[in-house]
């Protein structure tokens, strides 16, 4: 049984189920999925997500706003701290930087990711993490910012070994998606090889970056069988230890 610790289950399409969000959850091809955790990107499509998946006892959710939403409301701390208290909520994010979609002044950024990571601190919950193109501007402000005391994931991990090392010192999780599957991601596939099996997690972040049989099409959490997989292979293991590793490290992690 596995666990996609990371996907976007308000945002799939649905046309294969009918359209019909029970249909998914209900295909055969989900029967190998023990556990969801949905992430969310900004407010105010929360409330429709939550109600989507709230029939359901083995997904859980995320709370907070993308580094690159900025059409919608700027989450204040005591926002995110009222809206984190639900039981249902298991993690803050995901938050972080992303200098690859956004561009200018930057500080609006770095100040919503200090403001999740504050939220977090209050609620005693793990951070949820994207970065890209801003390595050292992440690791800068989770170190300024005591993220250490919450710990969480690097979600869709596509750093270094020294990035990674750095992040675990944080009591930080690395995540992987379907991305360590392609061909030219040798530096993510050398961190797959070295991360410690008590600091892994597997994730699809559908409905996007689909692993490399599917690669260019829809993404959904079935697929994670394949970064599993393709995880055993790098290892040198079995797809049953990889899903044994990763669920024993998400529920290490993230609190039901």
């Amino acid at each position: 049984m596995f666990i996609d610790s990371h996907c976007h289950l308000d945002r799939l399409d649905l046309k294969p189920y009918q359209n019909d969000f029970a249909c998914f959850m209900q295909a055969p091809e989900n029967s190998e999925i023990e556990h969801f955790l949905c992430i969310a990107i900004d407010l105010e499509a929360f409330p429709a997500m939550q109600s989507l998946v709230s029939p359901y006892s083995q997904v859980s959710l995320s709370l907070g706003v993308h580094p690159n939403e900025r059409d919608g409301k700027e989450p204040t701390i005591e926002e995110l701290i009222r809206l984190g208290r639900q039981t249902n909520i298991v993690a803050i994010g995901e938050t972080g930087l992303d200098y690859f979609r956004s561009d200018g002044d930057l500080v609006w950024q770095q100040q919503r990711f200090r403001n999740h990571i504050s939220a977090a601190k209050a609620l005693k919950k793990p951070l949820i993490i994207h970065t890209r193109d801003a390595k050292i501007d992440t690791l800068r402000i989770l170190q300024e910012e005591n993220a250490a005391e919450v710990g969480g994931v690097i979600h869709c991990f596509t750093e270094d070994w020294e990035f990674a090392v750095q992040a675990m010192a944080m009591n930080f999780y690395i995540s992987f998606s379907g991305i360590v599957t392609f061909n030219n991601a040798k530096q993510i596939k050398e961190v797959a090889q070295k991360v410690p099996a008590d600091r892994f997690l597997i994730e699809t972040d559908s409905p996007y970056l689909a692993p490399a049989p599917f690669r260019g099409k829809a993404n959904y959490p079935a697929y994670v069988r394949y970064v599993a997989e393709h995880l055993a292979d790098l290892r040198a293991t079995t797809v049953d230890e990889i899903a044994r590793l990763s669920s024993a490290n998400y529920y290490a992690l993230f609190k039901r």
